[in-house]
């Protein structure tokens, strides 16, 4: 064992029995900066001897070496090691060191100088956290990082709702990172929404299993990564689906949903785009509520009918532009929107329920079959993003968010996308956090997220990317631009070397700073890995708390019922004008038809018209237009958000 000159080793040590090593080669416990009197700025103190017993640094023997798990030169880590008695512990308290390392076998890992990691640590030590369900006091356990996988990598709660990214290639491991973070915020009491693409998210809803194939090397997994308590766990699930066969349906309105994510759904030129808002504008001034497809539809077949005077109004409105978006209509129709517009709507709160146990619901939204329309999709959940902006009131910056997104094959939102869309979508990114929410985006490539969108996610888990061309390379050198390094190891070769279940991970720490990259083994997931039978499912939703809630359809009165009843009352007027005519003799009929002497002298035809009768018909008309909207007609519109969205009162 080395030594130090006698007065700064506690109750001295013959320094000619010693060996003093570099510091970088010592194993050492967290290292605090402090400088107290007769002693060098920088020297250590281990965290469990009191501060008037401080030791510049340990000189351990070189035979502990062998066992070194990690040394970080930025932050000094202490990891479980081999203990052999120092030969030179011949003081009091250096038996006593030996003996305190001896009692700390189960700690895989102590601190690395922030408050969630010490926590962690203990944890580790009295297993009095639910680690096994992969949360912490106030964090999730993601995995372990470091050379040997033994350094806790945690998402801390306080920053969960700064936004994130799950990147990496084809089956490298996104899904299960995916499903153990919904499993760490339910078992946190956050509430989840997520998007089942590929139909495995749903075993969420079931405990995993020992006869499952992978258990061993799951168990494996566990014991490297240092989590002890590993077991198996089943979460709370609600499953929702756009067409109501694999949950429980999930609609909204036309209204809701707003002309320009409509526009953007339907492709519509920027003339049709116009003509939708005329139609919209229509709707909210008349009291013509747009609840579902055949309510646009009869108001388009009005704006048509009516468009004379409809383009003196609003601007000129074209039958070819109308037509345009009626067989726009029917493609969404076949697509499956006359399943998603709709009432009864969602009701968001259904989205954030707790239950009596403290964990957070999650809620996945079956989307196998969604994905065969990739703009239904994409732009269902950009407003499901937009209805949480408009509605949920600020809660400034909370100690966990009120609900996490995640926002599956983000690259189907952003492809073919306007800038006026994207910048919605940023600014909404941007402002949301203080509303509680964090949204997490999965795709492939971090290149698929405008690069204004990408500067706002904090956490970030990157799965490999492999560099076949020299795009790709050039992809791989700007995603590893944008984490903190590790002086360790290349970012750019730890993106490229990962294998499944490995990941490069970088998560906001104290202060919300960037924390250094590091490459980590991802824990295994508690849950049951793959989908569930049929009998699972619909166990899970009749157990579900919106059980019954969303199965019957409702078709109250609306635009299609407004116009129809008008339509039927100018129908009978004229039946009734037509039968009164036939019943009229042929006498009354020749004198109602004939032209008769009024008196009134008539003028020539080649007179001028009197000055100034041009100008007062249009201004009677103008004033016509100034009246109604005087009439109320300001107070009736509605105000809509962001996003084109009904804008709700809070």
């Amino acid at each position: 064992m080395s030594g130090v000159p006698r007065g700064e080793f506690p109750h001295g040590a013959d320094k000619r029995h010693l060996k003093r090593f570099p510091l970088s080669e010592c194993l050492k416990f967290k290292a605090k900066r402090f400088n107290c009197a007769g002693r060098r700025k920088g020297a250590l103190r281990p965290p469990f001897v009191s501060p008037c017993r401080t030791w510049p640094t340990y000189y351990l023997k070189q035979t502990l070496r062998q066992r070194q798990f990690a040394v970080n030169s930025q932050n000094a880590r202490f990891l479980d090691v081999k203990k052999t008695a120092p030969e030179g512990a011949a003081s009091l308290t250096g038996r006593k060191l030996f003996q305190r390392q001896e009692d700390m076998k189960r700690r895989n890992t102590f601190d690395t100088g922030t408050k969630r990691l010490r926590m962690y640590g203990r944890a580790a030590r009295n297993n009095t956290d639910a680690i096994g369900d992969g949360i912490l006091s106030n964090g999730i356990f993601i995995g372990g990082g470091g050379p040997d996988y033994a350094l806790a990598q945690t998402l801390s709660l306080k920053y969960a709702n700064r936004h994130g990214l799950i990147a990496g290639a084809t089956g490298t491991g996104k899904t299960v990172t995916l499903q153990i973070l919904a499993e760490g915020f339910s078992a946190a009491g956050v509430p989840v929404f997520l998007s089942d693409v590929k139909g495995d998210l749903s075993g969420l809803a079931e405990a995993g299993s020992a006869d499952f194939k992978l258990h061993e090397a799951f168990s494996s997994r566990a014991a490297t990564i240092g989590l002890e308590d590993y077991s198996y766990a089943a979460f709370p699930v609600t499953f929702w689906d756009l067409f109501g066969e694999q949950g429980h349906p999930v609609r909204t309105t036309l209204a809701e949903m707003g002309p320009l994510l409509l526009s953007r759904l339907m492709e519509l030129s920027e003339a049709q785009e116009g003509i939708m808002n005329i139609a919209f504008r229509v709707s909210d001034e008349e009291g013509m509520p747009l609840l579902d497809l055949k309510d646009l539809q009869s108001l388009l077949v009005w704006v048509g009918e009516n468009r004379a005077a409809l383009s003196l109004r609003y601007g000129n409105v074209s039958v070819q532009s109308v037509g345009a978006i009626q067989r726009q209509l029917m493609v969404l129709e076949n697509q499956g929107g006359t399943q998603l517009f709709g009432e009864p709507a969602l009701d968001l709160s259904d989205l954030m329920h707790v239950g009596a146990d403290g964990r957070g619901q999650i809620n996945i939204l079956a989307a196998d079959k969604l994905m065969g329309s990739p703009r239904l999709y994409a732009t269902f959940l950009l407003w499901l993003l937009s209805e949480l902006f408009e509605t949920l009131p600020e809660v400034g910056d909370p100690d966990k968010p009120r609900l996490v997104f995640f926002f599956d094959e983000a690259h189907l939102l952003f492809d073919d996308a306007p800038k006026a869309l994207v910048n919605k979508v940023e600014q909404v990114a941007r402002l949301i956090r203080s509303k509680g929410v964090g949204v997490y985006f999965i795709t492939q490539n971090p290149d698929d997220v405008p690069e204004d969108i990408l500067g706002q996610l904090g956490n970030r888990v990157q799965h490999a990317l492999r560099a076949f061309t020299a795009r790709d390379r050039k992809a791989l050198s700007r995603a590893a631009e944008t984490y903190r390094p590790n002086e360790r190891f290349s970012t750019v070769d730890a993106i490229r070397d990962v294998g499944v279940g490995e990941a490069v991970t970088s998560m906001l720490e104290e202060k919300g700073v960037p924390g250094i990259v590091e490459r980590t083994l991802i824990r295994p997931p508690s849950s049951k890995l793959g989908p569930i039978d049929e009998a699972g499912r619909r166990g899970a939703m009749q157990a579900s708390p919106v059980a019954g809630k969303y199965e019957t359809l409702i078709d109250r009165k609306s635009a299609y019922e407004i116009l129809k009843a008008r339509a039927e009352t100018a129908a009978k007027e004229a039946a009734n004008a037509e039968e009164i005519a036939e019943d009229q003799s042929a006498a009354q009929r020749e004198f109602n038809a004939g032209r008769r002497y009024t008196g009134a002298r008539v003028e020539r035809s080649t007179a001028q018209p009197r000055r100034g009768s041009m100008g007062s018909e249009l201004g009677k008309a103008v004033g016509d237009a100034v009246l109604r909207e005087m009439k109320g007609t300001t107070g009736r519109r509605i105000v809509r958000g962001i996003l084109g969205g009904l804008f709700k009162g809070r």
